[in-house]
């Protein structure tokens, strides 16, 4: 379908030296976009540089800890002076701490809030302003099931991901009027190395899948359609939305262990 099409369209992927990221990367290169990636070290992007240009994809890297004001002003700089201006931004830098919220210290929940939500309202800031002179842009928030579901173990994580859904609601009621689209995408139980050690656990293993409706956590490629649709004209009409790709497990009331 042409409305999926990203030829001609950049995208920034923040955080996309692994992870979600990278299957998100990997994908939106796939539709046909130019690529801009970051992590907290260049060189730590360089496995997916070398499998995008692999494939006659263009891709470049950046350095980017989004925890900093003036590496998030630096980065922001860099991109528009090379590349004059970005179509589509994707916040997905994130990280987590599991443990008792009483155990909790003050330091580790700053980390998790300026990680995952503070990050991505600056990165969209600089970012905004190039697409709001152009009149069109697409931002994808990434968030998770606890964006709108919570779990203990997380609760710091959970917050930081509902505020990033509200975020995204208020970003879509301020940009909309100069044709900038702003949606979450929520995924649910995907692999990755921030949680590969619960996957190590069978029981816990067993509990969750139990509790997906289609009875699997994610894979790689499960984010692929959601990913391209948001970033493309397929979703012009749409803005402010949650788009959860979980495997059903947010149709009922859950309880998960973590």
């Amino acid at each position: 379908m042409e409305g999926f099409n990203l030829k001609g369209r950049r995208a920034v992927v923040t955080g996309a030296s692994r992870g979600l990221g990278m299957y998100m990367a990997r994908a939106l290169s796939k539709a046909g976009a130019e690529l801009v990636v970051t992590g907290r070290k260049k060189e730590n992007c360089e496995s997916i540089v070398k499998e995008i240009r692999a494939t006659g994809g263009t891709i470049s890297a950046y350095s980017l800890d989004v925890r900093i004001q003036e590496s998030i002003f630096a980065f922001v700089r860099s991109v528009l002076d090379e590349h004059h201006s970005i179509d589509i931004l994707v916040n997905n830098a994130g990280m987590n701490i599991r443990k008792p919220f009483l155990d909790f210290t003050w330091e580790e929940w700053n980390t998790i809030i300026e990680t995952n939500l503070r990050s991505g309202f600056f990165v969209t800031q600089g970012f905004a302003r190039s697409m709001m002179e152009r009149r069109y842009g697409r931002i994808i928030n990434i968030g998770s099931v606890t964006s709108v579901f919570g779990y203990a173990g997380i609760v710091p994580y959970c917050a930081s991901r509902g505020g990033v859904l509200q975020m995204t609601k208020g970003l879509a009621d301020e940009l909309g009027s100069y044709g900038i689209t702003v949606n979450c995408l929520a995924p649910g139980w995907f692999k990755t190395d921030q949680n590969a050690q619960l996957y190590e656990n069978k029981e816990w293993l067993e509990y969750i899948i139990d509790r997906i409706p289609l009875k699997r956590p994610g894979k790689p490629d499960d984010l692929d359609g959601a990913i391209v649709f948001l970033a493309s004209e397929a979703s012009a009409y749409i803005s402010g939305q949650v788009m959860l790709v979980d495997g059903g497990i947010t149709t009922g009331a859950t309880k998960a262990t973590v």
